[in-house]
C-alpha cells in the first residue's frame, strides 16, 4: 500500500540538518550528532517516518555522510592569490622554454619498525605490530625529501637518516640534478623550484639560500624559486602528484626497514604512468648551524619584483 504525502518533513529535515551557529549549548539537536537513527527519532516525534524512509529523504536531497574539508587557513596570505598567479606565470614561461621545472617538500617523516602504518591491506589474518610508537624503540628514522619533475611526471626521493636542515635539502636536489635533470635536459642551465614557505627550504631560511648558491656555482645552474605563501602548501605539486601516491602505496603495510621504504617509494602506480626513484641518504647532517654576514653577502641572489621575499633567482659566480 502506498504511503500517504506528509507535508512539511523535508522543511523539518532541512532543520534538523542545520549547522550550529548560536543558541543553548544544553538542548537540543543542534549539538548532538547526527545519526540517521536520531534524525529518525526527531521526526517520529511529528511525522509517521521510518528508518529506510528517512535514508531515502536524505538521498532525494543529495545528502551523504561527508567528513570535514582542510580548505580554510587561520594565517591567510592578503597577497596569496598574487602569488598563486605568478608562479602559474613563471610555470608558463619554464614549460614554454622547456625548461625543467620541480616541486619540493619533505614528506612526514617514518619511524623505521614494526609499527602501525595507518590503513588496511587484503590478508587472511592481520599484522601484529608494537603497541606503543617510541622513537627509541625504532631502528631509525626515514626522512624522504621529494623531488617532483612537473614535465616528465616522474618522482624522485632521497630518504635521510639524520637529520631534515638545509645542506639535507639541497644535496637531494644535487642527486635528482646529476641522476635525472642533466640526462633529461641535457645542455639545459636553468631551473624552477617550487617550494613550501618553511621547512628546510623555508622562503626566509638563508642556509638553504647558501646552499642553492653552492649547488648554482657547480653546475653553473641559474636557480629560480618560487614559494607557496603560508597555509597554502597543499596546493605545492608535489602534494597531490608525488605523496599522496606514495602514502597510497605503502597503507597498512609496517616499514620494517629502509629497504622496505626504497621498494614502496620506488613502486607506486598510477594512471598517468607516474614514475619514481628512491635513494638512501645515510649522511649525518648538522643542526643549528647558522650562515655568517659575510657568506650572505657571497650569495649572488637576485629578488623578482613581485613578492620579492618569496621568488628569486640565484645565478652562478663567474669564474675569474
Amino acid at each position: 500500500m502506498r504511503r500517504k504525502k506528509q507535508p512539511g518533513i523535508f522543511a523539518a529535515l532541512d532543520k534538523l540538518l542545520e549547522d550550529a551557529t548560536a543558541g543553548d549549548p544544553i538542548t537540543g539537536l543542534k549539538w548532538t550528532r547526527k545519526t540517521l537513527a536520531v534524525l529518525t527519532g526527531e521526526l517520529q516525534k511529528k511525522f509517521r517516518v521510518g528508518h529506510s524512509s528517512v535514508a531515502r529523504l536524505l538521498k532525494v536531497k543529495g545528502i551523504a555522510l561527508r567528513g570535514n574539508r582542510k580548505r580554510l587557513s587561520p594565517r591567510q596570505d592578503v597577497q596569496r592569490d598574487r602569488q598563486f598567479r605568478y608562479i602559474a606565470r613563471l610555470r608558463r614561461q619554464f614549460a614554454k622554454a622547456k625548461l625543467p621545472i620541480i616541486s619540493v617538500d619533505t614528506k612526514k617523516k617514518e619511524l623505521i619498525g614494526t609499527f602501525k602504518n595507518a590503513g588496511r591491506t587484503w590478508r587472511r589474518t592481520a599484522l601484529d605490530v608494537f603497541e606503543t610508537d617510541f622513537p627509541h624503540d625504532a631502528k631509525g628514522k626515514a626522512i624522504p625529501y621529494g623531488i617532483y619533475d612537473l614535465e616528465h611526471n616522474e618522482g624522485y626521493v632521497v630518504v635521510g637518516t639524520s637529520h631534515e636542515t638545509p645542506a639535507f635539502a639541497v644535496a637531494a636536489i644535487r642527486r635528482w640534478w646529476l641522476e635525472v635533470g642533466q640526462p633529461h635536459d641535457p645542455g639545459k642551465q636553468e631551473v624552477l623550484i617550487l617550494a613550501d614557505g618553511g621547512g628546510a627550504n623555508g622562503s626566509h631560511c638563508w642556509l638553504w639560500k647558501g646552499h642553492l648558491q653552492q649547488l648554482a656555482n657547480e653546475f653553473a645552474l641559474t636557480i629560480t624559486v618560487a614559494h607557496y605563501p603560508t597555509g597554502a602548501s597543499k596546493w605545492n605539486p608535489i602534494e597531490h602528484r608525488l605523496f599522496c601516491h606514495i602514502s597510497s602505496n605503502w597503507a597498512g603495510q609496517p616499514l620494517f626497514s629502509f629497504e622496505t621504504v626504497l621498494k614502496f617509494l620506488r613502486t607506486p602506480s598510477t594512471a598517468t604512468g607516474l614514475r619514481c626513484r628512491a635513494q638512501l641518504d645515510r649522511t649525518k647532517y648538522e643542526t643549528g648551524l647558522k650562515i655568517t654576514r659575510e657568506q650572505k653577502q657571497q650569495i649572488n641572489l637576485q629578488p623578482h619584483r613581485t613578492r620579492p621575499q618569496y621568488n628569486y633567482t640565484i645565478r652562478p659566480h663567474r669564474c675569474k
